[in-house]
């Protein structure tokens, strides 16, 4: 169901790899919502996935960039804004790499050079995203910024590893960052920590099936799905949430205040 919530929106979205991504049904969604939009990934994120399906889908040109790299950052949202033919209202930062969960490093024992590459890759790089898109005055106003976050930023998960600490400093950048670019620019910097989803990059982590039914019990409404992601993403581009910033926002069927469910319970009881 369409409602042309972003009818007139240009944005960037981040992170489309495959048809599993939250940033794919996020593509989709703005697609028919009426916005349109620039696909990004890193070189060698495009060549793996199939991004240009989804480009030719939803009629949008593919820039790729690495979001680590300040000078792809720079010619990305140039790029951009000239085949958008305007400012951006909207980015989706749907990007998360670790290469200690990748090799199998335990978190107590892990390589710091695996460890600085994800930290840069899944938290720096959105601090250099939006520094880039502020110091080039590239948002429009009341634009929207979104990055896609997990729980384990707040309670443990032992498997979600130094993942976990990205997370955590990716959330407090959406806040720091989120106070200046409101301040300035009127731009709203949001967080939205999704249950766990079996994406490609979700399903890396071990024990993943394991979490995603325990979650699923957990929840009073189970978990959000990639497609129920894109749905709240939307509504957070939109002009119904104009003075919603600096918020981290659960999207993931109550799992964040619950204790302990019946349906957990039950499998203790047995």
């Amino acid at each position: 169901m369409s409602y042309n919530l972003l009818k007139g929106k240009r944005g960037i979205i981040f992170g489309a790899l495959d048809a599993n991504s939250i940033a794919w049904k996020t593509a989709e969604r703005v697609h028919e919502e009426g916005g349109t939009f620039v696909l990004t990934n890193a070189p060698i994120a495009l060549r793996m996935g199939t991004i240009n399906e989804l480009a030719e889908k939803t009629g949008s040109q593919v820039i790729p960039a690495d979001a680590t790299k300040i000078e792809d950052l720079e010619n990305l949202v140039e790029k951009a804004m000239e085949v958008l033919g305007g400012k951006i209202d909207f980015v989706l930062h749907s990007i998360g790499m670790s290469v200690n969960v990748r090799k199998g490093n335990a978190y107590t024992s892990q390589n710091y050079d695996y460890t600085h590459k994800g930290w840069d890759v899944s938290a720096v790089s959105f601090h250099k995203t939006m520094s880039v898109l502020y110091n080039k005055d590239a948002m429009t106003e009341w634009g929207s910024i979104v990055a896609l976050t997990y729980m384990a930023a707040q309670r443990v998960f032992p498997d979600y590893n130094d993942m976990a600490d990205n997370k955590a400093y990716l959330e407090s950048i959406a806040r720091s960052f989120g106070y200046f670019f409101g301040r300035d620019k009127n731009v709203r910097v949001n967080t939205i920590s999704q249950s766990p989803t079996p994406t490609t990059a979700g399903q890396g982590v071990k024990g993943f099936d394991g979490f995603i039914a325990y979650a699923e019990k957990m929840s009073p409404l189970g978990n959000a799905t990639a497609e129920d992601c894109a749905n709240y993403t939307i509504a957070m581009f939109s002009d119904l949430t104009k003075r919603v910033t600096l918020q981290n926002l659960f999207n993931d069927g109550g799992f964040s205040n619950m204790g302990v469910s019946t349906a957990v319970m039950d499998k203790f009881t047995e």
